[in-house]
């Protein structure tokens, strides 16, 4: 993949101009005059309003203050806060449910996701939540963790519904490529400051499904499934036949949905979901446009519902690593809203050309009050709550000795009496356990007693092995309301949706099982929302 550099210093794919003319209009259009659609009949026209926004940051910005669906979307979100469930600083949809997200991108200095959303305005009655159709929602940030929304950037027309796809970055636009329902893949094209305003084109000859798009000199490549399809000028494309060499790792379960294709070091990640085990990767090396993997790894620990890890989406960081988003189902049913985004994180190579996996920096910018912890035994056999640390929208970084303890045990959002609560447990298999067995140590993150609630679906523990090579024990946990979220030693990443039902299910507590164990130093903070103003 050819590297070039903006002037914010990110490296990104760099690209001679091809093909399509960027749509150049007024400030402003009707609601029935939408950006970057042909003078051809439109079978599946959205009814959500749009508008054409000026090609100047300033003037769009202006228009963006009276825009109508941001209105809407600022009305939603203060009608929504209320849920006690819905989450601080995990970003949502403003408005209705939300699913995979998609091509996630840096352009002109800002962040941008996509994702799939289902505006209301053909169903408005909650009871056809499943009847609406699949637009592309849209958000910007500066730091990947304090998000604004933006109106909806794709809408069906030509297409039934915007299904999931990548986007690539070029000097002059950036280029979404998408399976379009009902009428096969499409191409759209941006280039105005805040990409909000989209051209399409399409359907074009590439085969349809779920789709990630780069380019390589003067070639666009085009990842639809499992299959690569290549092209000059976006819209003739010729099939290359299997993308991946081979698939040694993969479940007969398991589909090559939402893929994402990216550099990392000096290899390369092929993210992608299963529809019935979740989010994963492929790493593996990348010779004559095909992908032999070597390793691979699961963001989802289990079956993919209810509560699980869902989608990818993913992007160069510009430094050797790769920033990565996936979407979290629900594990409660609501006429209002479901799923969620993770927080961002960032994945790079270790020395040993595994995979590493950590909360992206920025997000200690969220971090309230602090409270810290310092040396304490953990006695074998014996729970010590931490009265100190209590709260449902928390970060904690915990470090632990485990020592010859059998188990070392963190529980979160604990009501008083135990009956709620969530654990993290890390079994200290990481010895000879008997004369034919060695095994490595495993973690796992059970939230088969977070909820009393009667409707809540109480998902099965995600299980995973941790090797430590001899490091202690260190935990970065995100708590916020529905959603507990584990980086483990760099290593792995477990999640999952957890709703508690009792107001007081905001305690802490640590145990050591067998021996003694050591607490070298816990930290937590309270963590702010991610809005300029709450929700």
């Amino acid at each position: 993949m050819t590297k070039g550099t903006t002037s914010y210093g990110f490296p990104l794919l760099s690209f001679a101009v091809a093909g399509l003319l960027a749509l150049r209009a007024g400030p402003q259009a009707a609601a029935d005059s939408p950006p970057g659609d042909f003078a051809r009949p439109e079978p599946h026209a959205s009814p959500v309003p749009r508008q054409v926004f000026s090609e100047t940051l300033a003037e769009q910005e202006k228009q963006l203050e009276t825009s109508e669906i941001l209105l809407r979307f600022a009305a939603s979100r203060k009608k929504l806060a209320s849920i006690p469930h819905r989450p601080a600083y995990h970003f949502v949809s403003p408005e209705n449910m939300m699913n995979d997200p998609n091509g996630l991108c840096f352009w002109q200095g800002r962040w941008h996701l996509f994702y799939q959303a289902y505006p209301p305005d053909e169903f408005p009655d909650p009871k056809d939540i499943k009847k609406r159709r699949q637009h592309w929602g849209h958000a910007v940030s500066d730091d990947l963790v304090h998000w604004r929304d933006l109106p909806y950037a794709i809408h069906p027309g030509v297409e039934r519904m915007c299904f999931s796809g990548g986007t690539v970055v070029e000097k002059d636009r950036v280029v979404a490529f998408y399976p379009g329902i009902g009428a096969g893949q499409m191409v759209a094209v941006a280039d105005d400051p805040l990409l909000l305003n989209w051209e399409k084109t399409g359907p074009v000859n590439s085969g349809q499904g779920d789709s990630d798009i780069w380019k390589e000199g003067d070639t666009y490549c085009g990842l639809v499934g499992r299959s690569l399809w290549a092209s000059g000028d976006l819209k003739n494309w010729e099939a290359r036949g299997d993308f991946l060499t081979s698939t040694p790792f993969i479940r007969p379960d398991d589909d090559g949905s939402c893929p994402n294709f990216q550099p990392i070091g000096d290899k390369h990640i092929l993210l992608f979901f299963s529809h019935s085990n979740g989010g994963q990767y492929y790493l593996g090396d990348y010779v004559n446009r095909q992908f032999t993997p070597y390793a691979h790894g699961r963001f989802n620990h289990g079956r993919v519902a209810p509560g699980g890890v869902h989608a990818p989406s993913a992007a160069s960081d510009g430094n050797g690593g790769v920033i990565n988003i996936l979407n979290l189902n629900d594990a409660l049913y609501s006429e209002h809203w479901d799923q969620i985004m993770s927080v961002p994180q960032r994945l790079t190579l270790g020395p040993d050309k595994r995979l590493r996996i950590e909360p992206v920096e920025a997000l200690a910018s969220l971090r309230g009050e602090h409270r810290q912890i310092g040396r304490t035994v953990l006695p074998a056999n014996r729970e010590i709550v931490l009265d100190l640390i209590r709260g449902n929208t928390l970060e904690l970084a915990v470090e632990i000795d485990p020592k010859e303890a059998r188990w070392v045990q963190l529980n979160i959002l604990r009501s008083p009496d135990a009956g709620e609560q969530t654990s993290i447990t890390f079994f200290n298999f990481d010895r000879q356990l008997a004369y034919w067995y060695h095994a490595a140590g495993e973690i796992v993150l059970d939230g088969s007693r977070s909820s009393t609630l009667p409707d809540v679906w109480l998902r099965p523990p995600e299980r995973v092995v941790l090797k430590r090579g001899g490091e202690p024990l260190r935990l970065r946990v995100f708590i916020d309301r529905s959603v507990v979220e584990v980086f483990a030693n760099g290593r792995q990443y477990l999640a999952m949706r957890v709703y508690p039902g009792r107001e007081d299910s905001l305690g802490v507590s640590l145990r050591a099982q067998g021996q003694d164990a050591v607490l070298n130093q816990l930290d937590a903070w309270t963590m702010q929302s991610i809005w300029s103003k709450p929700e």
